[in-house]
């Protein structure tokens, strides 16, 4: 009875991660676009992964007095967070000066060709499977499709700017599936939520040091930030980093990354409705063709997978 108890407990918390990362991270686009409006990318980006990495690690290691991590735990997951975290989610907050949040979250759902494409580990599975191959296609087809003939934009960005905020998110996506990958294969012998504020804390420091780099800090003022930007900020650090990103990294440890990547069949459907909703974002014809063409790859590349997880229960 009581294992029986602990299994129902283990499989809602799977099912309440995955609701977080499918809903949550599709908000974030709309609430980075508010951000950006007063608060420059890369300092909203180390601000967001700053005060997140510092509120999980007081609870870890003064609440819950946790065992502080070795060097070795520390390097993996420094990397595993500048890649995933600065190179996902920073890339994404710079480009939505340039492009709109639905375009942005539908190049996104890229990502689970680049699981296939970087997973070195999974090619014999991957690439002996026609189905995937087919998907892989179909996927790229539309992104292709949606970034050659979608000229709606609500930046009103050069179309230099455009490609180059498309082509940022498109980096992003590679970086953030390569940190994945090797959050995923490298163990640090940590716990979760010591792993999650490490990363935090890592691609924190990071995105502060681009800031510097790119020069935000030369014209900034902290009293030219709106309300809006602040609560963004505020969303941003207490629901889409600590909820959301725990979530996930939950899902990377108990199930398959091409099942955890699946959030981006719905991330993009609540971007596209919230950005038309919020911030009078045209819902074309052509995005939802895109879109459409590119959850069908999607699909056909985690089809394999879901079956033999189907089959494992």
């Amino acid at each position: 009875m009581q294992e029986n108890k602990l299994m129902d407990r283990n499989q809602w918390n799977i099912l309440l991660a995955f609701a977080a990362v499918y809903i949550i991270w599709g908000s974030t686009y709309l609430a980075l676009m508010i951000g950006i409006q007063s608060l420059p990318p890369f300092l909203l980006s180390s601000l967001r992964f700053l005060l997140a990495g510092i509120l999980m690690s007081g609870w870890c290691f003064l609440i819950k007095k946790e065992q502080r991590p070795s060097a070795k735990s520390t390097g993996i997951n420094s990397i595993a967070g500048i890649l995933t975290l600065f190179g996902g989610s920073a890339s994404v907050a710079w480009a939505e000066q340039y492009i709109s949040t639905s375009l942005a979250a539908i190049i996104v759902t890229a990502v689970p060709f680049w699981f296939v494409l970087l997973d070195k580990k999974q090619w014999s599975f991957y690439f002996s499977n026609k189905t995937i191959i087919a998907g892989l296609i179909l996927g790229f087809a539309g992104v292709v499709v949606l970034v050659g003939l979608d000229k709606t934009n609500t930046t009103h960005s050069s179309t230099s700017n455009q490609l180059a905020g498309a082509l940022a998110v498109v980096a992003g996506g590679i970086a953030w599936t390569a940190g994945s990958l090797y959050s995923k294969y490298k163990p640090t012998g940590t716990i979760l939520l010591v792993n999650v504020a490490i990363q935090l804390l890592a691609a924190g420091v990071f995105s502060l040091l681009t800031s510097f780099i790119a020069g935000e800090w030369n014209t900034f003022s902290f009293t030219a930030v709106s309300l809006s930007s602040w609560l963004a900020l505020l969303y941003l650090v207490l629901i889409g980093s600590i909820v959301a990103f725990s979530c996930y990294l939950f899902l990377l440890k108990v199930r398959p990354p091409a099942l955890a990547s699946t959030y981006v069949y719905v991330n993009p459907v609540v971007a596209l409705l919230l950005g038309a909703l919020f911030v009078n974002e045209p819902i074309t014809w052509i995005k939802v063709i895109a879109l459409t063409i590119i959850l069908s790859g999607v699909l056909l590349v985690n089809l394999p997978r879901y079956k033999i997880a189907k089959e494992l229960k």
